[in-house]
């Protein structure tokens, strides 16, 4: 997977240039609650529920900056990300105790075809290990400048 690739996975309905959560939970819950209204789910809490127990493991916040909260739910059809942006930073419990601006959520069905969850989660991981690619990210709250930092 390119970065090209990467860049098809995500969607201006699904971009949050500016969340504003008080914690993880909240930030999770903001984001599903924005899923369920952009994609008119009826699953919301069956997603959240699912995000949340995957949290319990251990955080998904992989320290500079980013989180990727991700899960596979019975209330996904299709492999789907949702993007947002934390100006203000959220505590995530992130791997290097900084607060998180960069939140990249991912989540698939039990059956996703050509198993691409864990390449794309990989690939995402990839791409903000770039200090200068994570750090444009962080900056710009247009979706289609974020396309253009995601595709380097």
């Amino acid at each position: 997977m390119d970065n090209p690739d990467l860049a098809s996975f995500f969607h201006h309905d699904l971009y949050i240039p500016d969340l504003a959560p008080k914690d993880k939970e909240d930030t999770l819950k903001q984001m599903v609650d924005h899923l369920v209204k952009a994609r008119g789910l009826d699953y919301g809490n069956v997603i959240l529920n699912t995000l949340l127990e995957r949290e319990k493991l251990g955080s998904t916040g992989i320290g500079k900056q980013v989180a990727i909260p991700h899960s596979r739910s019975l209330g996904c059809n299709e492999l789907t990300v949702i993007f947002a942006r934390v100006s203000d930073g959220v505590d995530f419990q992130a791997v290097d105790k900084k607060p998180v601006k960069l939140v990249f959520m991912i989540l698939a069905p039990y059956q996703d075809k050509g198993n691409r969850y864990l390449p794309l989660l990989g690939k995402i991981v990839e791409t903000v290990k770039d200090e200068k690619r994570r750090k444009k990210l962080i900056a710009t709250d247009s979706f289609e400048e974020f396309l253009k930092i995601l595709e380097g």
